[in-house]
Formats: C-alpha cells, sequence, structure tokens
C-alpha cells in the first residue's frame, strides 16, 4: 500500500510538473453531488474547453493531480467544442466554425457516449465533462449509467445556468457604458442649462457604477429584466439626441436664409 507521505508526494509532483506545462491551474465550473450505490461512488465535474486539447488537458489535470491521492477507477469524459476551421479567421460567420466531439470510456463500456449524449441534449458547448466512478467491487448492471447521467446532467445545467448569467452581466456592462457615453453626448447637446438644476456650482456626487460581482444563477431573471431595460434606454435616449441635434441642425440653417 502507498503511505500517505508518498500520495503528498505524488501529489506535489504531479502538481508542480502542471504547473509548468499550465497557468493558471483550472477550476470545475460545476461539481456535481455524489451518488453512492453499493460502494461504487459517482461524480461528475465540467471545465469550460475551447479546443479538444484543452480538454484533454483537464482530464489529464483532474486525474494526476485532483484525484492522485485516491484514483477513480474510471474517468469517464466527453468534450464538445466549436472551434475555427483550417484556414479561416471567424470574420465571415458561423460558417468558419465547425463542431469537434469526442468521448472516452476509460475502461467503463460505453459510458463516454452516454457523457456526451447528455452534453447534446442540453446543447453545452464550449466545455468538457468528467463522471468520475470508484468502482467498489460490486457490479451495478445499467442503473450505472443513470447514476452518470444523473450527474452529467446536474453540473450541465449549472454550467449553462452560470454562462447566461456571465452573458448578461457581460451585455449589462456593455450597454452600461454606452448609456454613459449617450448620456454624456445628450448633456453636451442640451447645453449649460441641463446640467444643472440651480445656481448651486457645488459639484454633483458620481454615480457608482453597477456591481454585478456577487450576483449569482439565482439572480438571472432580475439580469434578463435589466438588459430588456437598458436597450429600451438606449433607444430612449438615442432618440432623444437625434431630435436635438436635428433641432440644433434647424436653429443653426434657418438664421442662415
Amino acid at each position: 500500500m502507498t503511505s500517505s507521505a508518498e500520495s503528498s508526494k505524488v501529489i506535489v509532483s504531479n502538481l508542480d510538473s502542471f504547473i509548468r506545462r499550465s497557468q493558471p491551474l483550472p477550476e470545475p465550473k460545476s461539481t456535481s453531488q455524489e451518488i453512492r450505490d453499493r460502494s461504487s461512488t459517482f461524480v461528475a465535474n465540467i471545465f469550460p474547453a475551447a479546443t479538444p486539447e484543452e480538454a484533454n488537458s483537464h482530464v489529464h489535470y483532474l486525474r494526476k493531480v485532483l484525484h492522485a491521492s485516491r484514483p477513480a477507477t474510471h474517468e469517464i469524459s466527453a468534450y464538445r467544442c466549436m472551434v475555427l476551421k483550417a484556414g479561416k479567421t471567424g470574420l465571415a460567420g458561423p460558417e468558419d466554425f465547425e463542431l469537434k466531439t469526442g468521448c472516452d470510456d476509460d475502461g467503463e463500456q460505453w459510458a463516454g457516449i452516454k457523457v456526451l449524449k447528455v452534453m447534446e441534449s442540453l446543447a453545452v458547448l464550449d466545455a468538457v465533462v468528467i463522471c468520475s466512478r470508484w468502482y467498489g467491487g460490486i457490479m451495478l448492471g445499467s442503473v450505472r449509467f443513470t447514476h452518470i447521467e444523473t450527474c452529467v446532467a446536474e453540473v450541465c445545467r449549472t454550467f449553462k445556468s452560470k454562462q447566461e448569467l456571465e452573458d448578461c452581466i457581460a451585455m449589462l456592462s456593455t450597454l452600461d457604458d454606452i448609456l454613459k457615453q449617450l448620456r454624456a453626448e445628450l448633456a453636451v447637446l442640451s447645453g449649460p442649462s441641463a446640467s444643472t438644476s440651480s445656481t448651486d456650482d457645488s459639484p454633483r456626487p458620481k454615480m457608482k457604477p453597477p456591481d454585478y460581482s456577487s450576483w449569482t444563477e439565482s439572480d438571472i431573471p432580475k439580469a434578463r429584466r435589466l438588459v430588456t431595460a437598458r436597450e429600451k434606454a438606449v433607444a430612449s435616449v438615442k432618440s432623444m439626441i437625434a431630435k436635438r441635434s436635428a433641432a440644433a441642425a434647424t436653429a443653426t440653417w434657418y438664421p442662415m436664409r
């Protein structure tokens, strides 16, 4: 048997070698709840992966580093990555990309394709899912695939939710910047009287930019509503700018006639 000291040395050695090859260390986007059945344990992890090479690197990291002290009997994996076609730049649109998929049973026959099918059914892209099984000595039959699919579906749904939240926050940040610029442009067109409501020359307190860093998946409905509200605000300010610009152009044109 391997002693705990020897196991620690293996972990440190594997971690050091991985650090030398890749920075920063990858972190799973989601880890499923464990499923235990007759001494077997199942758990899934999902990592972002833009390429098959990155996907395989995450599988290697999970096996050699995260599970080094307690190796899984099977590290069942599958990936789906949308990658650029050879010789393409991506500027021509979706036609420049192709879907790359792959799976690995790692000794658990037919399990890899089960993982891939769950990813496909939930439309998960640019990710790799690894479902680890620690075999307990008792054969489970086909129910093992049910456990694998349950773990994989859990992390895939969480991955999709986190992805949507990140997309919403990115969109909100962009819309906030656009709205700030448009309001500044409108203030210039409106003249000095619009920027001061009285003769008080004291500086107005600056509004803090919105902070979305504490948002979680439960905030997705709020994020969707805010995106819609920001888009309407941008459209409204653009309309006001167009009207003010037209009015200013008319005021300049008529005195010259």
